[in-house]
């Protein structure tokens, strides 16, 4: 197809409503929200959403989440028992995906992280599987997922070689970071598919200032309670500290006992609160100081929140957490080095207030220009548009 006959094509796809399914595994954490407000969005663009998501995972809070962004789905709720890492049932799930495909009849198959993009592109790769209806555009948008592996261990090695296989019916990658661009095509391939760098974005109400609460603890972490997060680095940064500050932690997940144990371990018992997960912009509030201490990141949704929210913030610069902070990335730590955290802490801390106020102007403006749901949501159907366009 020329290049005229390209943007034709695309400018025709765009003025139709257009059938999307949306495939992840866990409805939790930020690529839920991700799928979330991107399926919303859609559908109050007029086009038919539905979601799949695993069954084992989220408990009541993303059943209830899932009940509330029903009345958007046109397309349903469908939830499978999905494994997290390789196993033989994936087959299964993937063919009862494939024959969802095929009776709901959507034009843009989205495969969210590692497990959602495998069932949304594996069928298309096994002989007897169900065929889609009608022409059907096959996204991935990686989310970190199987990035974060290294290559050199044995799920690097199975996801990556899995990726390069993949990627030969893919028809649209939308990174959401440009760190999971350059990532993919250093441990994968240069994408073959048609790709570009698409930011996360938040809602216009999350662009409202927070105050914290008059008892706010000194600093704040928001997040799952695992080891990839950084919450040892954390606690061991902040026994460091002088002048007995207190710490909030916020969230829940599968290593809270092991940080609860090392707490109490540096007898920070007395100055550091376990709380349980409550919504980012009341989590906020919690603490005067956002702190983000995370060893693998992808573009973590907390980080541009307390942005646009203007609310101080030590991050550690990994992934596309520097893409986040632009100008401003100089002032982060690395990622796995207490001591290096917390003198960012502590100069946090130390802030004179003006200059605190001009860094938070600055990163708010940041925010504004770079992260809304508004440039997201556009630049993906953009892009599933001409997706379908060279399908044909």
């Amino acid at each position: 197809m020329t290049a005229a006959g390209d943007q034709t094509a695309i400018a025709a796809a765009a003025e139709r409503p257009l059938r999307i399914l949306h495939v992840m595994r866990a409805p939790v954490g930020g690529l839920f929200r991700h799928v979330a407000d991107l399926a919303r969005a859609q559908a109050r663009a007029g086009h038919r959403v539905g979601i799949v998501a695993d069954s084992s995972t989220g408990g009541a809070a993303a059943a209830r989440l899932l009940d509330a962004l029903s009345p958007d789905l046109a397309l349903g709720v469908t939830r499978l028992p999905m494994r997290r890492l390789p196993n033989p049932d994936d087959l299964r799930i993937a063919w009862r995906i494939a024959r969802l495909t095929q009776r709901l009849s959507p034009d843009i198959l989205h495969g969210h992280g590692a497990k959602g993009g495998l069932y949304a592109r594996l069928p298309a790769l096994l002989p007897g599987f169900p065929a889609p209806a009608g022409p059907l555009a096959r996204i991935y948008t990686p989310h970190g997922g199987s990035l974060h592996f290294r290559p050199d261990t044995m799920f690097g090695a199975i996801f990556f070689a899995a990726e390069r296989i993949m990627a030969r019916v893919t028809d649209f990658i939308p990174f959401e970071s440009d760190y999971a661009r350059r990532r993919f095509c250093d441990v994968i391939a240069t994408p073959p598919a048609r790709a570009c760098v698409i930011h996360n974005g938040l809602l216009p109400e999350e662009f409202a200032p927070i105050a914290p609460a008059p008892d706010a603890a000194d600093f704040v972490f928001i997040g799952e309670m695992r080891v990839a997060k950084g919450v040892e680095d954390l606690l061991r940064a902040f026994a460091t500290l002088p002048a007995e500050p207190r710490l909030a932690l916020v969230g829940s997940g599968s290593d809270e006992a092991a940080f609860r144990a090392l707490s109490m371990q540096l007898d920070l018992s007395d100055r550091v609160h376990f709380l349980p997960r409550m919504p980012t912009r009341e989590a906020l509030r919690r603490g005067r100081i956002l702190v983000t201490p995370s060893r693998a990141e992808s573009l973590p949704y907390i980080v541009i929140e307390a942005m646009a929210a203007r609310r101080p913030i030590v991050a550690t610069a990994i992934g596309g957490v520097p893409e986040i902070f632009g100008r401003e990335a100089h002032r982060l730590p690395p990622p796995g080095d207490p001591p290096a955290l917390a003198r960012a802490m502590q100069e946090a801390r130390d802030m004179e207030e003006s200059a605190l106020n001009a860094l938070l102007d600055d990163l708010a403006a940041q925010a504004q220009e770079k992260f809304t749901v508004e440039q997201m949501t556009a630049g993906i159907l953009r892009g599933y548009c001409a997706a379908l366009a060279a399908r044909g």
